[in-house]
């Protein structure tokens, strides 16, 4: 399908890692974005140069929709880059709590009750959510892989996962059968290379995900340094915290990162550093459940990319990354006692470039000619973004779920103006989601 988004505001990131905003429009044949032009305007006004132009690609001639954007923006989708997707059946269910219990009492019973069919809908439900959010692809742990990435492909979403093995369920052997089977089964699903944590799995298990790292030259990626009480129990284990056992096991050889990433030692930034490792920060669900402030700020500092994440709706509870987005760059002023540090700007590449780049999604990342047609469209016209001071800092400190106008994936709007055009009546899925979570004991 050819479309043409026209009178439109479109925000280009820059290689500089800042943000360039044209007024003009854009192309997409298919799923690929193949032209883009317009004029200059400022990131802080709405007011342009008209003797400077920008041109991209090759302009179509014949389109199938066309579309006035009335002066509001495209932009990249965010890359939502932790998730446990199906956990939306525990939503608001186990709230109050610290995560050793939290997790150990009442999410893991819950959890075993879980079956394929369950997930799949679960799954579905979570993406409707994303959607909302403008969010175009997440980064999943969780149960049942083939499942998850069939819910995704059934509704033209776009899914990463990596695997929560652990102690308490799967072995080695099906990690790798997951991973070739989900690798193989659509251009919308990927499967890494992973497990859930230190502290729920054995060393014989985490010598096996290594070793498939290795065989499959896969990133790694697992739950690391969230909490104080993790790391200072991996240190009595092995003398080590979660970044240095998981190194000197050979885990980081083709990259990878971990998730929160809150209590980190000095090494362990170093570490990070020379693996060009990917720091993915989970701010909501690190206060609600009291993990701590993930160092953001030194990160920053040393060069390590960061990523966001909402976690899985059970421990957050809501899947809204302009939430994330707010609380990434708020926290870290908070804990440097610097209110210049991590500013709206690097907030929003974290959100959409680096979260793309730790999924493996190099084709996704920004709005370039070439680029995978992964677009919301924002809503300028409403209060909270304005007056138009700076578009940029609007979208992350005042910007939230109301201005997202749609979400298109791979080239198809999967939601528009609050409707939802995924294949799945959305009463059925909250009925199913609702049935789930009644017959638990």
């Amino acid at each position: 399908m050819n479309i043409k988004f026209y009178n439109a505001l479109i925000l280009l990131t820059n290689d500089d890692k800042t943000f360039t905003i044209i007024k003009g429009e854009m192309h997409i044949i298919d799923n690929k974005i193949s032209y883009i032009k317009g004029t200059p305007v400022g990131v802080d006004s709405c007011e342009f140069d008209s003797s400077v132009s920008y041109e991209q690609g090759t302009p179509c001639q014949e389109f199938d929709i066309q579309r006035d954007l009335e002066g509001n923006l495209l932009m990249p989708g965010f890359k939502n880059a932790h998730t446990h997707t199906a956990m939306t059946f525990l939503r608001s269910y186990a709230d109050d709590l610290p995560l050793q219990s939290w997790l150990f009492d009442q999410v893991f019973p819950k959890e075993e009750q879980l079956t394929e069919d369950d997930v799949y809908w679960l799954d579905i439900l979570g993406i409707m959510e994303y959607l909302t959010s403008g969010i175009t692809s997440n980064f999943d742990m969780y149960f049942f892989p083939p499942k998850n990435a069939k819910a995704s492909i059934d509704c033209g979403f776009r899914t990463v996962q990596t695997s929560g093995l652990n102690n308490f369920g799967g072995s080695v052997e099906q990690l790798e059968e997951n991973y070739n089977i989900v690798n193989e089964m659509s251009d919308l699903s990927s499967f890494i290379i992973g497990f859930h944590a230190e502290y729920t799995t054995s060393m014989e298990i985490m010598e096996g995900v290594a070793d498939l790292c290795e065989k499959y030259q896969s990133p790694m990626f697992m739950h690391n340094s969230e909490t104080m009480k993790e790391v200072e129990e991996c240190k009595e284990r092995w003398g080590k915290t979660p970044t240095e056992l998981t190194d000197d096991l050979g885990m980081y050889r083709f990259g990878g990162g971990g998730y929160h990433c809150v209590h980190m030692s000095p090494n362990d930034f170093e570490i990070f550093k020379r693996a060009g490792l990917y720091a993915v920060t989970n701010p909501a669900s690190n206060l609600k459940l009291a993990s701590g402030v993930a160092p953001i700020n030194k990160y920053l500092q040393m060069d390590i990319p960061v990523a966001i994440g909402t976690d899985g709706p059970a421990s957050n509870n809501c899947l809204d990354m302009f939430r994330e987005m707010f609380l990434t760059t708020a926290l870290a002023k908070v804990r440097e006692g610097d209110a210049s540090c991590v500013p709206a700007e690097d907030a929003l590449y974290m959100a959409t470039v680096n979260g793309a780049k730790c999924m493996g999604l190099n084709d996704c990342d920004k709005l370039a000619v070439g680029k995978k047609a992964d677009v919301i469209a924002i809503d300028l016209k409403q209060p909270n973004m304005q007056p138009v001071n700076n578009i940029v800092k609007n979208i992350v400190y005042s910007g939230s779920k109301q201005n997202v106008i749609f979400t298109m994936v791979d080239g198809k709007i999967l939601y528009d103006c609050g409707k939802f055009n995924i294949g799945f009546d959305r009463e059925e899925v909250y009925r199913r989601a609702n049935e789930i979570i009644r017959r638990m004991k």
